[in-house]
């Protein structure tokens, strides 16, 4: 037998928290009710030389489940409406949603650092519809090489955003709103209260990332551009009804528990969907 090949993850620190989410995909599928079935980060983070198990038994590994199927199911909306359209992951880190949402026809690029697009394409399965790019989110350099490709655009930023601060912020949205308009893009906001709260979060407090963008409102973005509209906003405690139904009974009991207890950290932290175009801009 062959020898089990790993590989030590060596990522800067703005990219650790790709590490818990990795682990949290594969910790959630190897439930037996789990809200994600992701065999990819199983086989992921069998190969990869790092402690996953530090993370076990936080509550935030649910909240990092829910949040990946929330905006997995808002690119499956999407790939329903437009099957040969383009998807845009910014900040893919260690995610495997292109494995999980491929329907064979889209167009589709993960764009992070380089040092992990080095880690990603020692694990990752490629194909000729899928693409990497090496830059910064906020480096317009990346966009050219997307508006070869056939829209329209879905971009989708998991855990990206809220960890620039907020000029880097209002730049990213500037630049998408100017270069691709009528573009979607998901993501997610905390406000000054969950920032405040992070060094006592019992995962955030565990990488050495800290999120920095302090936005109490999420139609803030609104205000930076003419052609930035918030098009949809939900929190932990009011889910859309195709993400709640697939969230185990005892899991969707926590959430109200914790909505309850934790109001003002629930309804500070929000997934968003925001579209980019003209003003009175069709949604895509």
């Amino acid at each position: 037998m062959e020898p089990r090949t790993t590989h030590a993850p060596d990522l800067e620190e703005i990219q650790q928290p790709p590490l818990f989410l990795l682990g949290a995909r594969a910790m959630d599928t190897a439930k037996r009710r789990g809200v994600l079935q992701d065999l990819r980060s199983v086989e992921m983070v069998d190969s990869m030389d790092d402690d996953f198990p530090r993370f076990n038994g936080a509550r935030g590994l649910l909240g990092a489940s829910i949040r990946t199927l929330l905006f997995d199911t808002w690119v499956q909306d999407f790939l329903n409406d437009h099957p040969h359209g383009t998807v845009i992951e910014l900040g893919t880190g260690l995610n495997s949603r292109f494995e999980r949402l491929d329907n064979g026809t889209v167009h589709w690029f993960d764009l992070d650092l380089a040092d992990a697009r080095e880690l990603r394409h020692a694990l990752r399965h490629g194909t000729h519809r899928r693409r990497t790019l090496a830059a910064s989110v906020t480096d317009p350099s990346w966009i050219e090489a997307v508006r070869q490709s056939p829209g329209p655009y879905f971009l989708v930023a998991e855990a990206v955003p809220i960890h620039l601060d907020e000029a880097e912020a209002r730049q990213v949205f500037r630049m998408l709103a100017q270069q691709l308009p009528g573009a979607q893009l998901a993501l997610e906001t905390a406000s000054a209260t969950m920032l405040d709260g992070q060094d006592g979060h019992d995962v955030l407090s565990r990488v050495a990332a800290r999120m920095r963008w302090r936005c109490d409102d999420p139609a803030e973005p609104e205000r930076w551009h003419p052609d930035i509209a918030l098009t949809r906003t939900c929190t932990f405690a009011r889910l859309p009804a195709a993400v709640s139904r697939r969230i185990p009974q005892r899991q969707r009991g926590m959430l109200r528990a914790m909505a309850t207890v934790m109001r003002r950290q629930i309804q500070g932290y929000r997934f968003n969907l925001y579209q980019l175009g003209p003003k009175g801009w069709p949604a895509l």
